[in-house]
């Protein structure tokens, strides 16, 4: 559970909160609430696209026994982009768009390493959905090496949208998966390409699954059959970027 000193509460403060720009990680209203200033607070967060969760006053007594109100918001600690917006300032740079789309990747470390990894081998950006995704934390920026004060994270209401949307585009969707029978290698990822990768339990959904043009997998020859994700991030990031040299 995170701590009091890392929020807000209050339902005028977070007003104030949403109205001045702050970015918002995500926020919790008690069940039951009303009242004009509760209206006025899901304006500001519908028009937004805050994430909210409906919850027992008890669930937010275990961060502040404060005079809360029944809402409590912690600011993001970076500010998220839309892909929406991202992808027209890569395609006017004159560059062909390599974009990172995690699927329930919830472990902060691994997201950091990821970001890292995305950073310095060329990716232009990460999607995540708002729900099922790691948290924005000290240790996801201390594990990103600070790449995540600067590198392009969007995170979407929908990740199938956002994924529909980018193969509209143009990008090739590729799903990296240890079900595929064709090694990263041998997928063409020279042009504007989109890169799924899933949580190491889960793996990438069904949804997803349909819209990939291409599903690829990283060969393994020992006793374990699958990888860390940020490793394989890395490791499909690295043949990403070598195939871009060529």
């Amino acid at each position: 559970m995170q701590k009091e000193s890392d929020c807000i509460f209050g339902l005028r403060p977070v007003i104030e909160a949403i109205k001045a720009g702050k970015p918002i990680d995500r926020l919790l209203v008690r069940q039951g609430l009303q009242g004009q200033l509760y209206h006025e607070l899901m304006v500001e967060v519908r028009k937004y696209n805050i994430p909210f969760q409906i919850v027992p006053v008890e669930r937010i007594e275990l961060v502040t026994r404060k005079n809360h109100q029944g809402v409590l918001a912690w600011l993001s600690l970076i500010e998220f982009q839309n892909i929406e917006n991202l992808l027209p300032m890569i395609f006017e740079k004159g560059e062909d768009p390599l974009i990172i789309a995690l699927d329930g990747v919830s472990d902060v470390r691994n997201f950091g390493a990821i970001v890292r990894s995305a950073d310095c081998l060329g990716a232009h950006g990460i999607v995540i959905p708002e729900k099922g995704s790691a948290r924005i934390t000290a240790d996801a920026i201390k594990t990103s090496a600070g790449a995540l004060h600067s590198f392009p994270v969007c995170r979407e209401k929908s990740l199938v949208r956002s994924v529909e949307y980018l193969k509209q585009s143009g990008l090739k969707v590729i799903a990296a998966t240890e079900k595929s029978g064709i090694a990263i290698s041998m997928a063409p990822l020279r042009g504007p390409v989109v890169i799924i990768l899933g949580a190491e339990d889960k793996g990438i959904s069904r949804e997803l699954l349909a819209l990939a043009d291409q599903s690829v997998k990283i060969p393994m020859t020992g006793n374990i059959a699958s990888l860390n994700v940020s490793v394989a991030a890395g490791i499909l990031l690295y043949e990403t970027a070598r195939q871009r040299s060529v």
